[in-house]
C-alpha cells in the first residue's frame, strides 16, 4: 500500500513539475527558433546537406550555415565547415566527393568546395558580384553560375566637377528602364545577370552569355556536359514582354544558342535528363488572366515532341526533379492547403509520396518547402508541421516510408504549450463552393469556454495558407485568442478555375468566404460575437479594408501594408505595369471605373471600426502612401485609427525577428483597448 501510495505521489510531483516546466510561447521565442531549408541528397542518397537557419538576436536577422547528417547513423550531424560566415546553395558534385557552396566574405559571397574526404575548404572565385544558380556539370569538370555584370546608366547631363573638398549634394539617379526598382532591394543598379562556368579546380570564370538581356534561374547541364540549359527573354521587347521566357541552351565547344520553345508565356527550370533524351521544363501559354497553373512539360533534346505531362493535374508543379534512372520526375505542388511530393512517369501518371511539405516560412503559414532527390530514389525534403518550424526529413521508396532526420526545436517546443490547429471545411453562401481554412485554438483550450476571435487573411492574393507553423499565429493563440484563417476563392492549391474568379473582381466573392468562415467557426466552437477583430497584410490587408467597409461586425481591425487604390498603386508600386489586363482589364487612365470600383477606400465612407493602419516604412510594394490614405480618410471622418509606421521594413515586415514581434504586438494591444 505504501509503495502505491509513493507512486500516485511521484507521478501527481512529475505531473506538477511538468507543467511548472511548460510555458506559452511568446515574443523572445521568436529569436530561439531554427528551420532547415535547401535540402540537398548526396547522389547515393547517404548524407543530406542542409542550411540550417535561425536568428541573430544582436543584430536582429537571420542567419544561415550549411550543416550535413547521415540518412541511416542519427548520431552524424554536425556543421559542414569551421566557417563563421553565411552559407548557402550546397550542390553535390556527381560522384559525391565534393561540395560547392557559396559563403560571404569582407568583399561578397564566393564560390567554395568542400572535400568529403579530407573537410578541407578552398574557395574557387573572386567574383565583382554574389554568384547564384550553381549546378555541376556530369563529368565534375565545370559549376555553371549566375552573376549580374553592372552597366552604366544613362546620361542625361554632364555636371561641372565640384571643387576640392566641397561639400555637393549627391548625384542625380537616373533611369531609363521600366523595372527599376524592387521592394527589398530598392534601386535596382543597372545590369543584367548573365551565365558563367568555372573550372572546379579554380580558376578565371568564363562568361557564356552575352547582350542586354537577364538569365536568372536554374541551370542544367546536358548529360555530355557541352551544353548549359537555361530560360530568359531575349526577345526584343523582353521589357513590355516580361511574362515571357523561353528555354534556350548555350553550347560550350561552339559558343552557340540554341532557342527551344517559341510560345506566348513563361517557359522556365529546364531540366536535362540523365541519359540526355529529354529536356524538362514548366510553364504554360498565357492566357492572360489573373491565375494559371504552371505546368511540367517535356520536349525531346532536340526540342521536338512537345507535350504537357501535367496535363491531368489541375495544380501548379512548382519544382521538379528527374529520378535517377531518367523514366520520371519526382514533383513539389500544392493540393488543397498542402504541399505534397510526388512522382509522375513519362506517360504523366502521378504517385503522392508525401503530403507534408514546408515550414520554412516562419511568420505565417504559407505554403513553401524544397526537397532534392538522390539516384537510388530518396527524397530529402523539408517537413512541415503546425506546432515547429521545418526539419530535414527523408523518404525511402523501398520501404514507402518518410522519417525525420532533424529535431531543430526540441530544445525549445517541448517545453512550450502550442496552439492546435484543425483544418475547417465550410461551403459558400454565395455559390456553395467547398471551401477550406484553419483554427488555432489557444493553449489550455476549454471546450465550454467562450473565446475572442482573430481572422487573419492571407496575402497574394493567390497563394494559400496551410497547417503550416506560424510564429504570429502562434503568438496570437497564446495570447487566448482563437485564430481562424482562410483560403477563398484566388487561392492556389484548388485549381486554375478557382483562383481565377478573382479576375476582373477583386474583391468580390472572397469576402463572402471568409464572413462564411467565420460563422461556420462560431459553429464549431464557442466564441464571443462581441469580439471579433480582423486583421491581414498586403492582400490580407485589402481584405481586412475591404471588410470593415462592408460591415460593422468586428469590434477592431488591423489593416496591415494595404492597397488602398489600385490607381494609385498601379502606377507608383515597383510592380506597376504588372497589373493591367491579368488583374483589371486595361490601365487605369483607360478603367478608372473598374479600377475604382475594387479599391478599398472606396468604402471607406462606410467604415465605423476601429482600425489600426501599419506599413513598412521602405515598402515598394504597397507603398506607405496607400496606407497613409486609409489613415488620413479615417482622421478626417474621426474614426479611432492610428498609423504604425516600421522603420527600415520593406513589405516584408516579418522579414527581421523585431519586427515580427511589432507587427504582433501592436496588433494584440489594438484588439485589447476593445476587448
Amino acid at each position: 500500500m505504501k509503495k502505491f501510495l509513493f507512486l500516485v505521489a511521484f507521478c501527481l510531483f512529475t505531473s506538477y513539475l511538468s507543467a511548472q516546466l511548460q510555458s506559452d510561447f511568446d515574443y523572445l521565442d521568436v529569436f530561439q527558433l531554427e528551420y532547415a531549408n535547401d535540402p540537398q541528397i548526396s547522389p547515393d542518397g547517404n548524407y543530406v546537406v542542409y542550411r540550417r537557419m535561425g536568428y541573430d538576436i544582436m543584430k536582429d536577422r537571420s542567419v544561415g550555415s550549411l550543416w550535413v547528417i547521415s540518412t541511416t547513423d542519427p548520431t552524424i550531424h554536425h556543421k559542414l565547415t569551421a566557417r563563421d560566415a553565411s552559407e548557402s546553395q550546397a550542390r553535390w558534385s556527381p560522384d559525391g566527393k565534393k561540395i560547392a557552396f557559396v559563403s560571404s566574405t569582407e568583399n561578397g559571397s564566393e564560390i567554395y568546395l568542400y572535400w568529403t574526404d579530407t573537410g578541407a575548404v578552398a574557395r574557387l572565385t573572386q567574383l565583382p558580384a554574389s554568384p547564384g544558380n550553381l549546378a555541376w556539370s556530369p563529368n565534375g569538370r565545370r559549376i555553371a553560375f549566375t552573376m549580374k555584370v553592372e552597366a552604366k546608366p544613362p546620361v542625361i547631363a554632364k555636371i561641372p566637377a565640384k571643387p576640392k573638398g566641397a561639400k555637393w549634394a549627391a548625384a542625380p539617379r537616373i533611369t531609363d528602364r521600366l523595372k527599376h526598382e524592387a521592394d527589398g532591394a530598392g534601386y535596382i543598379k543597372p545590369g543584367f545577370t548573365h551565365i558563367f562556368t568555372i573550372s572546379s579546380e579554380g580558376g578565371a570564370p568564363r562568361q557564356l552569355t552575352s547582350g542586354d538581356f537577364n538569365h536568372g534561374g536554374s541551370l542544367s547541364w546536358s548529360s555530355n556536359s557541352y551544353k548549359v540549359f537555361f530560360s530568359a527573354n531575349r526577345s526584343e521587347d523582353w521589357e513590355y514582354d516580361f511574362r515571357n521566357s523561353e528555354v534556350y541552351a548555350f553550347n560550350t565547344q561552339t559558343w552557340l544558342y540554341e532557342t527551344f520553345t517559341d510560345r506566348n508565356g513563361p517557359d522556365a527550370a529546364p531540366m536535362a535528363s540523365p541519359d540526355g533524351s529529354y529536356v524538362a521544363y514548366i510553364g504554360f501559354e498565357d492566357k492572360v488572366q489573373t491565375y494559371q497553373t504552371r505546368k511540367l512539360n517535356l520536349m525531346h533534346a532536340d526540342g521536338s515532341n512537345k507535350q504537357v505531362l501535367s496535363s491531368n493535374l489541375d495544380r501548379s508543379i512548382s519544382r521538379a526533379k528527374w529520378s535517377g534512372d531518367g523514366q520520371g520526375l519526382y514533383v513539389q505542388y500544392n493540393d488543397l492547403g498542402l504541399t505534397k511530393i510526388g512522382y509522375m512517369d513519362l506517360s504523366g501518371n502521378l504517385t503522392e509520396l508525401v503530403s507534408n511539405v514546408g515550414g520554412t516560412t516562419i511568420g505565417r503559414p504559407y505554403a513553401s518547402g524544397a526537397f532534392s532527390v538522390a539516384k537510388n530514389g530518396k527524397v530529402a525534403y523539408t517537413v512541415s508541421y503546425p506546432d515547429r518550424p521545418a526539419d530535414v526529413a527523408i523518404y525511402d521508396p523501398a520501404t514507402g516510408t518518410a522519417k525525420d532526420l532533424t529535431n531543430l526545436n526540441g530544445d525549445l517546443m517541448d517545453y512550450r504549450n502550442m496552439g492546435m490547429v484543425q483544418e475547417i471545411n465550410y461551403k459558400s453562401s454565395y455559390d456553395g463552393r467547398e471551401l477550406q481554412g484553419w483554427i488555432v485554438y489557444p493553449p489550455k483550450y476549454e471546450k465550454r469556454k467562450s473565446y475572442p476571435l482573430i481572422v487573419e487573411n492571407h496575402g497574394g492574393p493567390i497563394l494559400n495558407y496551410g497547417p503550416h507553423f506560424s510564429a504570429e499565429m502562434q503568438l496570437y493563440a497564446a495570447k487566448g485568442y482563437a485564430v481562424f484563417y482562410p483560403n477563398p476563392r484566388g487561392s492556389t492549391s484548388y485549381g486554375e478555375e478557382f483562383g481565377n474568379l478573382l479576375y476582373n473582381n477583386y474583391p468580390g466573392q472572397d469576402y463572402n468566404d471568409v464572413m462564411d468562415g467565420v460563422d461556420a467557426v462560431m459553429e464549431k466552437m464557442k466564441i464571443d460575437k462581441d469580439r471579433l477583430y480582423v486583421t491581414g497584410g498586403s492582400a490580407g490587408g485589402i481584405m481586412t479594408a475591404w471588410i470593415v467597409g462592408k460591415t460593422n461586425r468586428f469590434r477592431a481591425a488591423v489593416v496591415a501594408k494595404p492597397v488602398m487604390n489600385w490607381i494609385s498603386k498601379t502606377l507608383v508600386a515597383d510592380n506597376y505595369y504588372g497589373y493591367a489586363n491579368s488583374r483589371y482589364p486595361g490601365q487605369p487612365w483607360e478603367n478608372f471605373e473598374g479600377y475604382w470600383k475594387f479599391s478599398p477606400i472606396s468604402l471607406v465612407g462606410n467604415v465605423e471600426t476601429p482600425t489600426m493602419v501599419m506599413v513598412g516604412m521602405n515598402d515598394l510594394r504597397t507603398p506607405p502612401s496607400e496606407a497613409k490614405q486609409l489613415y488620413h480618410a479615417l482622421k478626417l471622418r474621426k474614426i479611432e485609427t492610428v498609423l504604425v509606421e516600421i522603420p527600415e521594413a520593406s513589405h516584408g515586415i516579418a522579414n527581421r525577428p523585431s519586427n515580427l514581434i511589432a507587427k504582433v504586438a501592436h496588433t494584440l494591444a489594438w484588439f485589447e483597448k476593445y476587448k
